[in-house]
C-alpha cells in the first residue's frame, strides 16, 4: 500500500471563510484567479484597498512574468513539502519501525505531529497563496476532464498549480486530523494475533510458539497459503483457515478478547472466545471503532471551512482520488453482479472439491504460487533476504530482470532506501528530489519469508513509480499519479511478477498460463470491491449520524457489511449475513483509501493488456518507464494517454468471458 497517514491532512490543505467575513467586492467579470482569490479574502487579510493593491502588484502581465512565477512558485512548495516530509519521516521512525517505541513516551506523543498543519495559515498570512490563485485559478474536476485533452505539459503544470490553495482550515484542525491518523495507526500497527495460543474447541494447536499475524494482512495472506495445505481428504475444510476466519469475525464484531490483541501469554479458543482456562474474559471495547469515530469528528471540525466540499466523502473522491464516489460505487457493484462471478467460481468450486466457504473470496490457486511448496519459497527468500539491506543491494538486480537498461536500474534503485517495518509493510513517497522514496517491510530475525518478499515486491513497485514521476519528470507540480489506485496498479504489476524476479524461477509464471492470470485478476477485484463498498457506505452512515457511539457504529458497519454480502456474495460463497467485509484494517487505519484498490486492479489490468503487445522484457520497461512519467494528469486524461481508453471494466469482464469459453 502506498503510505499516506500525514498526507491524507497535508495535502487536503485547506480551509475557506464563510460569507458574513468576507470583504471584497469583485466585478463577476473578472479573471478567475481574482474571483477566487477575493472569496478567501477576511478582513484580516486586509480591506479593499489592499486587495486591489494585491492584484494590481502581483497579477503576471505576460506569459514570460507568470512562467518565472511559476517556477519559483515550484521551487517553494517542493522545499515546504519535502521539508516536512523529512522531519514527519524523521518523527514517525520510532513508531513505525522495528524496535518501536513505548506508547505514552516522546516519541510516540511526537508521531502525531504535522509539519504542515501551519502550512496552509502561513501561506495565506503571508499572502503567498493568494497571489498564487491570482495568477493560477482553480479548475473543477470537470473543467479539467473537459480541458484537458487540448492542455500542453505545462498548461497542465500550471492547472496543479492551481489546486494547492483553494480552501483554508486553521492549523489547529489540521493537527488534529493528523493526530487522529497517527492515533489509528499506532493501533492497526499493534494489532498482532499470536497464532500459537490459539486453541480448537478440544483444546489442540494448529500453529507454532512463535507464528504471529498482524491483522487484517498476514491473517489474510496465510489464509491464502493454507490453499496450498495438503488435506488428509480431497475436498474437506481445512482447520486452519476456518479457525483464522473466526478469528476475523471477532474481530469485526469486537467479541474478541482485549487481552487476545497483541497478548503474547493469553491462550483462547477462537470459536467461543473463551482462554485457555476456560474463562470468557473481557472483550476488546469497541476500540476499533472509536479509532474510526475519532477521525470522522476531526473531519466534521474541517468540514466547516470547506463549502465547495463540505464532506470528507467529497474531499477524497472528486478532490483527492477526481472521481465521485457515485461513480466508483457504480463500477463496483457492475462487476461485482456480473455474471462471470458465479462462471469464475464454480471454476474454483471445482479445483477446491467442495462447497464455496466466505473466505474463499481469497482463494489463491490461480497463482502459480498456489502450485508450489509455500516452505521451499520461504527458504529461497530468507536465503537471499537475511535483512533489508540484503534487499536493498537486490533491487539493481530486480530492475534489470524486468527489463530495465543497467544504468536506469542503477538511477532508479539509488532513490530507493529499504526499512525494516514494525507493521506490515508499505511505501512512503518522497515528496522533493533530496528525499528517497523508502520501502517499509517486515523481515523476521530468521530473514525475509516467502509472504514478506510479496508484499515487498508490492511496495517496490510503488517505489519505483515513485521515483519515476518525481526525478525523471519535467514539472514538479505535476510529480506522482492521478490517485493513490493509480500506484497501487504498479505495485499489482510488480508483485504479480514476484516469481520470474526470483533467481531461477523466470518461467514459473509462463508455465501458470494467460487463463489462470485472468481469472486471478477477476478474483481480486471481486473481493475488493466488496470491502470498499463497505467502506465507502460505513462513510454515509457516518455523517447521516455525527452522534453515533463507537457501539453504534459497530452494530452499523456491521449490517452494511451483511447487506453488501447477501446481495453480492452469499450467492456465490453461502452463509447468509456474514461480516467478513468488514474486516480489512484499512477501514480505521486509512480513511476511504479501500476503493484505490480495485480503481487499481482495473487500471492495472488495461495496462497490462497494453503492455501484452511489447514482446520483450526490454520493450516492456521502456513502455512502464513512458507511462509511469505522465504524472498527475486527471485518471481520466493519464489512462487515455497511457492506453487510449478511459478506465474501464469492460476489458477484464470480456478476457473472463473468453477464459471461462475456453475452460
Amino acid at each position: 500500500m502506498r503510505y499516506f497517514p500525514y498526507l491524507c491532512a497535508a495535502l487536503l490543505l485547506c480551509a475557506c471563510t464563510s460569507n458574513d467575513e468576507q470583504t471584497m467586492q469583485v466585478n463577476p467579470d473578472a479573471p478567475l484567479g481574482v474571483q477566487q482569490a477575493a472569496s478567501l479574502w477576511t478582513a484580516e487579510d486586509g480591506d479593499q484597498a489592499a486587495f486591489e493593491a494585491l492584484v494590481k502588484d502581483y497579477t503576471c502581465a505576460s506569459d514570460s512574468e507568470r512562467t518565472v512565477l511559476f517556477e519559483s512558485l515550484s521551487r517553494i512548495i517542493e522545499n515546504c513539502y519535502q521539508s516536512a516530509d523529512m522531519l514527519t519521516v524523521e518523527l514517525l521512525r520510532p513508531t513505525q519501525l522495528t524496535n518501536a517505541a513505548a506508547p505514552q513516551t516522546p516519541d510516540w506523543i511526537m508521531s502525531g505531529y504535522s509539519p504542515l498543519a501551519h502550512f496552509s495559515d502561513d501561506m495565506f498570512a503571508n499572502q503567498l497563496a493568494f497571489i498564487t490563485m491570482l495568477n493560477f485559478p482553480h479548475y473543477t474536476l470537470e473543467e479539467k476532464n473537459a480541458l484537458g485533452g487540448a492542455w500542453t505539459r505545462q498548461e497542465w503544470a500550471f492547472a496543479r498549480m492551481g489546486d494547492v490553495f483553494t480552501e483554508r482550515v486553521p492549523a489547529a484542525t489540521n493537527a488534529r486530523i493528523a493526530q487522529a491518523l497517527a492515533d489509528a495507526e499506532n493501533y492497526i500497527a499493534d494489532y498482532n494475533i499470536y497464532m500459537g495460543n490459539l486453541r480448537t474447541e478440544d483444546g489442540r494447536q494448529l500453529w507454532p510458539e512463535d507464528k504471529v499475524l498482524l491483522s487484517h494482512w498476514n491473517l489474510r495472506d496465510e489464509l491464502k497459503a493454507l490453499y496450498g495445505e495438503r488435506l488428509a481428504v480431497s475436498g474437506e475444510r481445512n482447520e486452519k483457515q476456518e479457525m483464522i476466519y473466526r478469528v476475523m469475525q471477532r474481530i469485526v464484531d469486537q467479541s474478541i478478547p482485549a487481552e487476545a490483541v497483541n497478548g503474547k501469554e493469553y491462550v483462547w479458543k477462537p470459536y467461543s472466545a473463551v482462554s485457555g482456562d476456560g474463562l470468557r474474559d473481557t472483550a476488546e471495547p469497541y476500540t476499533r471503532y472509536a479509532r474510526i469515530l475519532s477521525i470522522a469528528h476531526a473531519y466534521f471540525e474541517q468540514d466547516q471551512y470547506c463549502p465547495s466540499a463540505p464532506t470528507a466523502i467529497i474531499r477524497n473522491f472528486e478532490d483527492g482520488m477526481e472521481m465521485p464516489a457515485a461513480e466508483l460505487d457504480s463500477l463496483f457493484r457492475a462487476l461485482v453482479g456480473s455474471e462471470q462471478v458465479q462462471q469464475v467460481a464454480a471454476i474454483i468450486r471445482e479445483r477446491l472439491g467442495r462447497e464455496l466457504r466466505p473466505y474463499d473470496i481469497w482463494y489463491d490457486g490461480f497463482k502459480a504460487r498456489a502450485s508450489m511448496d509455500e516452505d521451499a519459497l520461504t527458504a529461497k527468500t530468507r536465503a537471499l533476504y537475511p535483512d533489508a539491506n540484503a534487499f536493498a543491494a537486490d533491487m539493481p538486480r530486480l530492475l534489470q530482470q524486468m527489463g530495465f537498461y543497467s544504468e536506469d536500474a542503477r538511477n532508479i534503485a539509488r532513490h530507493i532506501v529499504v526499512e525494516p517495518a514494525r507493521g506490515s509493510g508499505h511505501a512512503w513517497p518522497c515528496l522533493g528530489r533530496k528525499e528517497e522514496a523508502r520501502l517499509r517491510t517486515r523481515i523476521p530475525a530468521a530473514g525475509m519469508d516467502y509472504k514478506g518478499y510479496n508484499i515487498a515486491v508490492h511496495e517496490f513497485g510503488h517505489c519505483v513509480e515513485q521515483v519515476l514521476d518525481m526525478y525523471m519528470i519535467d514539472h514538479y507540480m505535476l510529480s506522482g499519479v492521478p490517485n493513490t489506485a493509480y500506484t497501487e496498479a504498479s505495485a499489482f504489476l510488480w508483485q504479480q511478477r514476484d516469481l520470474q524476479l526470483l533467481p531461477g524461477n523466470g518461467e514459473r509464471r509462463k508455465a501458470n498460463g494467460e487463463r489462470d492470470a485472468v481469472f486471478d485478476q477477476f478474483w481480486s477485484m471481486y473481493e475488493i470491491m466488496g470491502v470498499s463498498l463497505v467502506d465507502m457506505a460505513m462513510w454515509q452512515w457516518i455523517y447521516a449520524h455525527p452522534e453515533a457511539t463507537p457501539k453504534e457504529l459497530c452494530e452499523a458497519t456491521m449490517q452494511i457489511a451483511k447487506d453488501v454480502w447477501n446481495a453480492y456474495y452469499e450467492p456465490v460463497l453461502g452463509e447468509h449475513d456474514c461480516i467478513l467485509l468488514g474486516v480489512y484494517s484499512h477501514m480505521v487505519n486509512a480513511p476511504m483509501y479501500l476503493p484505490n484498490y480495485p480503481l487499481g486492479h482495473i487500471v492495472q489490468y488495461q495496462l497490462e493488456e497494453h503492455l501484452a503487445q511489447y514482446k520483450t522484457q526490454r520493450e516492456f520497461a521502456q513502455e512502464y518507464m513512458r507511462i509511469y512519467r505522465l504524472g498527475r494528469l486527471t485518471p481520466k486524461h493519464w489512462m487515455i494517454q497511457a492506453v487510449g481508453t478511459p478506465p474501464s471494466i469492460e476489458p477484464i469482464l470480456r478476457a473472463v468471458a473468453r477464459a471461462c469459453k475456453d475452460f
